[in-house]
């Protein structure tokens, strides 16, 4: 393989993790988050069920799912319900609500405000599993508006309010993760996607964003692993496959690197994660391209 090749991929500027993690749709994981807490009627002191959800108790759940219904049709028409079942009585439910709206409508700033709201009411209230949760809201929403400082922040005060070990905590994890990625913080976005890959092994993001710092930080037998759990989670994600290559052509693998890039663009052409590809495809050695 040509030497001149991992030079050129490890001088892009694109990384996988820049669309498929750093960049996840905002309003894709606002709508995550929120339906994670939009779960069936239950008491109050209801336990996390195994998929991480935390039952709604009966008093707010049918509001709750009708204030989220409302903000995904109209995000205008989700924050003036939410604003009247607050007066209401809506409790952080309501806040949350409106946050979710706020974040619908991508208006980061008063989204951030709101879960902030929600968290120190659910705190107030005794609620400390609930306010990690809408601490995490926060911090997502702080991501989105590019502050990654502060959504670092919003998800240490997450973690400090205290989460049951499982999916919950370690999608928690891979999002402070994002956050120290976007910061530069090498060391401290392993730290923590350590934790998630323990805490959420079945998330391929986490994988993907694990094989991308081994492969930055020259540990490629790792990144080996990692990325192949990723496919393995996510065999049609053109972001997975794109890092395959990456990893590949860096460890003298050039034909898994030529089979993954070309999936990469078989499956977005049109998206960073192809483009990105069909660019690195470009740059092998034409009598090599044409065999």
């Amino acid at each position: 393989m040509p030497f001149f090749l991992p030079m050129l991929l490890l001088a892009q500027a694109y990384d996988p993790e820049i669309e498929a993690v750093m960049n996840r749709s905002a309003k894709q994981k606002q709508e995550e988050r929120a339906a994670a807490a939009a779960a069936v009627p239950a008491k109050a002191a209801a336990p996390a069920r195994e998929d991480g959800r935390i039952p709604v108790p009966a008093k707010y759940a049918a509001p709750f799912q009708a204030c989220l219904d409302q903000a995904i049709e109209s995000p205008d028409a989700g924050v003036a319900f939410a604003q009247k079942w607050r007066i209401e009585g809506g409790s952080f439910y309501a806040r949350h609500c409106m946050g979710f709206a706020y974040a619908r409508a991508e208006r980061w700033t008063p989204a951030i405000v709101a879960f902030q709201q929600a968290a120190e009411e659910a705190e107030r209230s005794g609620e400390m599993a609930q306010s990690a949760r809408l601490w995490a809201q926060a911090g997502n929403a702080a991501l989105a508006s590019g502050d990654a400082a502060k959504a670092r922040d919003e998800f240490d005060a997450a973690l400090a309010r205290g989460l049951p070990d499982g999916l919950e905590k370690g999608e928690v994890h891979l999002d402070r993760a994002r956050a120290l990625v976007a910061l530069g913080d090498g060391a401290g976005a392993r730290d923590s996607i350590d934790v998630a890959l323990e805490q959420a092994p079945r998330d391929p993001l986490g994988w993907l964003l694990s094989a991308t710092l081994a492969r930055r930080s020259g540990e490629l037998p790792l990144a080996q692993a990692h990325i192949a759990r990723s496919v393995q989670l996510s065999p049609d994600d053109a972001s997975v496959a794109l890092e395959e290559g990456n990893i590949a052509v860096l460890t003298g693998h050039e034909d898994i690197a030529r089979s993954a890039w070309t999936r990469a663009v078989r499956l977005a052409p049109d998206a960073p994660a192809g483009k990105a590809a069909a660019d690195n495809l470009s740059r092998l050695p034409a009598s090599k391209t044409a065999g």
